[in-house]
């Protein structure tokens, strides 16, 4: 899984984000339970990508959140 662009997670509806961290946190677990087990995993980066994915995504989740609460009392 490559890094998503911040421009291309902002492009996605809010579904469109919550179905992607499920999907990245699902292959984050299973790639931790390979470690964890003792097996190398076949790409040693691709835990950091899917930490990162989601943190992407739930920040942009968060901004739109903010930005919906601002407006609102505006």
């Amino acid at each position: 899984m490559a890094l998503l662009r911040m421009k291309d997670l902002r492009a996605l509806s809010d579904d469109d984000l919550r179905q992607r961290i499920a999907d990245a946190e699902n292959d984050l677990l299973r790639e931790r339970g390979i470690a964890a087990m003792g097996g190398a995993p076949p790409s040693p980066g691709r835990m950091r990508a899917l930490r990162t994915n989601v943190a992407r995504s739930l920040t942009v989740l968060r901004e739109r959140e903010l930005t919906a609460a601002r407006l609102a009392r505006a």
